[in-house]
């Protein structure tokens, strides 16, 4: 029904979510001003800084959930990703290209982080690479074929 590039580009944007999930949960206090900064806006006062006092616990549970949850979706999809694609390799590279892109774009969104040129390199040849792989036709040469039958 799906092609394993799509079950693989599921693949690396769950792992990029569950990565989130991580830095959220076990990360300094990044739910605490984000509900503070919520809460703020919502009402006039600063009664938003004694709310969040408690709250940022069950959110940080929620995220650590979220997290186990996304990597075993995650592995799922990467398992269907290998037996769906024709190599194992084009499986992996188009995970690591969903993971490497969706960790950027969730990065810029959520906390505003910026990437330096090297990194925009990097990730500029593993999609040349990826695209290369995708491209590429497997094809068996004709005296392989011969020494099979021998």
């Amino acid at each position: 029904m799906f092609s394993g590039s799509f079950y693989a580009l599921l693949a690396g944007f769950l792992s990029a979510v569950a990565s989130l999930s991580a830095k959220l949960s076990l990360g300094a206090d990044y739910l605490r001003e984000m509900c503070e900064l919520t809460v703020d806006s919502w009402t006039e006062t600063n009664r938003g800084r004694t709310d969040c006092e408690w709250l940022h616990i069950p959110l940080r549970l929620l995220c650590g959930a979220l997290l186990f949850t996304c990597n075993a979706v995650m592995w799922t999809f990467f398992s269907k990703a290998l037996r769906h694609c024709s190599s194992s390799a084009r499986a992996t590279v188009t995970t690591t290209a969903a993971n490497f892109i969706s960790s950027a774009a969730l990065g810029r969104v959520i906390f505003g982080e910026t990437h330096a040129t090297l990194w925009w390199l990097g990730i500029s040849l593993t999609l040349c690479g990826l695209l290369t792989l995708h491209g590429s036709t497997t094809q068996t040469h004709p005296q392989v074929e011969d020494k099979k039958d021998k």
